[in-house]
């Protein structure tokens, strides 16, 4: 499909034609971009009059990547073209788009009406832009708070893939030792157990904890527009892992602490996934300036493993375990809602899923 402009012509590319991908990647590769289709859903190119290659702009999602204008042109309209073309293609099927960029890149956005919403440098400032923000999913936290009598107000962050023991663990000992507990469940459906059923997992399984309010995380809670990395499988620490982390922490310190009035945070210590301990290092951090004391509370246990060490409860030795048919040898592991959901019929299809390895973290 191609649009006229009065400078500009745009064309959107078929990733699927090598012509098309080879003519991107080279227009990357020359002004130091390294472009990967498995990375983007789409991208449109635009030309001068005369063919020249202006620039480019891709998407993957609801987040902006790889908005590049040759140098000889960014003095013109070439960026607002492409950014205003892109954002109102993802309006169409967004209420809201994301863009990463470092921070001597942000100006050009904010002057297209982007809100710079958290900066982890040197790497990234997130922005973003369309009918719901930031704002509007703090108008939903409001909606949830509980008024308290004392500042024993605490968070969590949980995933559940799927709800064991360990994170009813975790959970109890908050509920124990504060008046509120605002449980924040990740609701990016990339994991192998969907949102609706890790919700209801520990919905029934934490039934008899009165001040444990469980919060949908949004957007903006380790998402997988925010916070990637934490969808791939167990990577070696990076700086963009750790940066994608502390951008995580940060809109949680800025725009959800002040809201819900959280005075800390409990999370699990970490010893096999390096995502894990990457988002709890930042944690560690960055919470302590916004008032939030992180509780680190060691992992629970059953028995020894076979190598003498603990054997901590894990949902990813609960996701093994369904891989290769060993549930029995983890029932402890699991609590009551999650053992009966795994050991009927209604479980299958997520079973299936596991076994032939198309679940995500």
């Amino acid at each position: 499909m191609t649009f006229e402009d009065t400078d500009f012509r745009q064309e959107t590319l078929d990733l699927e034609n090598p012509f098309d991908l080879k003519l991107v990647k080279d227009f990357l590769l020359n002004l130091g971009f390294d472009f990967n289709p498995e990375e983007v859903e789409g991208t449109m190119i635009v030309y001068n009059l005369r063919g020249d290659i202006v620039g480019t702009g891709s998407h993957m999602g609801r987040i902006l990547k790889y908005i590049v204008v040759a140098p000889g042109f960014r003095d013109t309209t070439a960026f607002a073209l492409i950014v205003t073309y892109m954002t109102e293609k993802l309006l169409k099927s967004y209420k809201h788009t994301f863009v990463f960029t470092r921070p001597e890149n942000s100006l050009p956005f904010t002057g297209l009406g982007f809100t710079e919403i958290a900066k982890a440098e040197p790497l990234y400032v997130l922005l973003e832009f369309g009918f719901e923000s930031i704002f509007t999913y703090q108008e939903y936290l409001k909606s949830l708070i509980v008024p308290v009598k004392s500042d024993n107000v605490a968070a969590l962050v949980v995933n559940c893939n799927p709800f064991t023991n360990g994170h009813k663990f975790l959970i109890e000992k908050a509920s124990a030792e504060n008046e509120v507990v605002y449980l924040f469940v990740v609701e990016e459906d990339l994991s192998a157990f969907p949102f609706w059923m890790r919700w209801e997992l520990i919905r029934k399984g934490i039934s008899d904890l009165n001040n444990v309010v469980m919060v949908k995380g949004g957007m903006y809670i380790v998402s997988g527009s925010i916070f990637p990395a934490y969808f791939l499988k167990n990577e070696q620490v990076n700086d963009v892992m750790q940066k994608q982390a502390e951008l995580d922490v940060r809109i949680f310190a800025d725009y959800i602490v002040p809201v819900l009035g959280i005075k800390k945070r409990y999370v699990g210590t970490e010893y096999a996934c390096n995502t894990t301990q990457a988002y709890n290092s930042a944690m560690k951090s960055i919470l302590p300036e916004s008032g939030v004391e992180v509780i680190e509370v060691l992992r629970k246990a059953i028995g020894m493993g076979s190598d003498n060490e603990p054997d901590y409860i894990s949902a990813s030795k609960v996701r093994e375990a369904i891989k290769t048919d060993t549930l029995d040898r983890i029932v402890e592991f699991l609590p009551d809602s999650t053992r009966d959901f795994l050991y009927s019929d209604a479980s299958l299809a997520i079973r299936e899923k596991i076994k032939s390895g198309k679940g995500r973290h």
